[in-house]
C-alpha cells in the first residue's frame, strides 16, 4: 500500500512539473517519486554576519537542509516570519546603539623614550637579579665511565641560546633575542652559570658592575 501511495504522489509531481524544465535533472521521475522539490529556496533572516551569504538583518534565501542543519541550530538565522522578524528588530533596538548615540574618543598614548629606556632598565635588571633554573636528563652512560665521581655530569641533551631564551621567556617573562647572549659553546653538563648579556649601551648599568649577565643552574631530574 505505501508503495502504492509513493507511485501515486510521483506521478502528481510529474503532473505538477510537466511544464518545467529538466535540463538539470538526471531522471525527473526518480527526484518526483522521492518528494523531493526541485531548486526549492527558504526565505531566513540572519542574526549575526555570515561570509558569502549576508549581515546581520539580511534577509537571504538558503537551501533547507543548510538552514536545519547548519544555521539554525547554531542560531545564525530564523525563517523570515512576521513574528520574528518584529521581534529581532525591537531586540537590535535594545541592545545595539543608535546611530545618534555618539561614540566616545579613543587616544592613543605613545610611550616617550625615557619611559621606554625605563623599561629597558627594569628587564636588565630582572634578568641580572634572577637565576634561571633548568631541569634536564643526564647521560646515563657517559655518567658511568666517569674516572672520577668529581668530574661533571654531561647533559643528555646540551642547552642552547634558543633554550635560554625560550626559558627567560617563560619563567622571568622578559623577550631577549639569541644576540642577547654571549654563548660560544652550548651548556653540556650540570652545574652553575654565568651567562654575559648583550646588551645597548645605553641602558645604565649599576655601581660596580661592568656588564650585565644571566645566571643559570642546570640540575637533573
Amino acid at each position: 500500500m505505501g508503495y502504492l501511495q509513493l507511485g501515486k504522489h510521483g506521478v502528481r509531481q510529474m503532473i505538477r512539473f510537466r511544464d518545467g524544465s529538466y535540463d538539470n535533472v538526471v531522471n525527473p521521475l526518480l527526484y518526483a517519486s522521492q518528494g523531493l522539490r526541485y531548486k526549492r529556496k527558504l526565505q531566513v533572516i540572519l542574526t549575526t554576519d555570515i561570509d558569502k551569504l549576508g549581515k546581520a538583518g539580511d534577509t537571504v534565501k538558503v537551501a533547507p537542509g543548510h538552514f536545519r542543519n547548519h544555521l539554525m541550530p547554531k542560531l545564525l538565522a530564523f525563517p523570515n516570519i512576521d513574528k520574528f522578524a518584529y521581534l529581532f528588530n525591537e531586540q537590535r533596538k535594545i541592545y545595539q546603539p543608535t546611530e545618534e548615540e555618539k561614540q566616545e574618543d579613543v587616544t592613543l598614548v605613545t610611550e616617550s623614550k625615557e619611559d621606554m629606556m625605563k623599561e629597558y632598565e627594569k628587564a636588565a635588571l630582572r634578568l641580572d637579579k634572577a637565576k634561571l633554573v633548568l631541569r634536564r636528563l643526564i647521560d646515563v652512560q657517559k655518567a658511568k665511565s666517569r674516572e672520577s665521581k668529581d668530574d661533571p655530569l654531561e647533559l643528555r641533551f646540551p642547552v642552547t641560546k634558543d633554550v635560554l631564551v625560550a626559558e627567560v621567556a617563560r619563567q622571568l617573562c622578559v623577550n631577549i633575542a639569541p644576540d642577547n647572549l654571549h654563548l660560544p659553546l652550548s651548556l653540556s653538563t650540570l652545574g652553575e652559570y654565568e651567562v654575559p648579556l648583550r646588551l645597548p649601551r645605553s641602558i645604565p648599568l649599576p655601581e660596580g658592575k661592568v656588564n650585565w649577565s644571566l645566571k643559570v643552574k642546570i640540575r637533573s631530574k
